[in-house]
């Protein structure tokens, strides 16, 4: 019995970067290239859930220091710190 492929991506959705895995509706797909699988259990889709918020926020922290390095002046030649 196969299930249904969700079509991605679809707002709320998202692909875990570098996993075969994929958040649609609140609710977590494993995904291949043969198709995807619906995943019910709640301590697995809980890691799931774990994993993207960390990732979420280390893309956050990224994207700050990125802004930051940009807006602060370039050394002058002779300053020390």
């Amino acid at each position: 019995m196969s299930s249904p492929t969700p079509s991605f991506p679809a707002p709320n959705s998202g692909r875990l970067s570098g996993f075969p895995a994929a958040r649609r509706d609140d609710q977590w797909w494993l995904v291949s290239g043969a198709g995807s699988v619906l995943a019910t259990d709640p301590v697995f889709t809980g890691e799931l859930n774990r994993l993207a918020t960390a990732l979420a926020a280390a893309d956050q922290a990224v994207a700050y220091l990125l802004d930051e390095q940009h807006e602060s002046p370039a050394p002058q030649p002779g300053w020390q710190q």
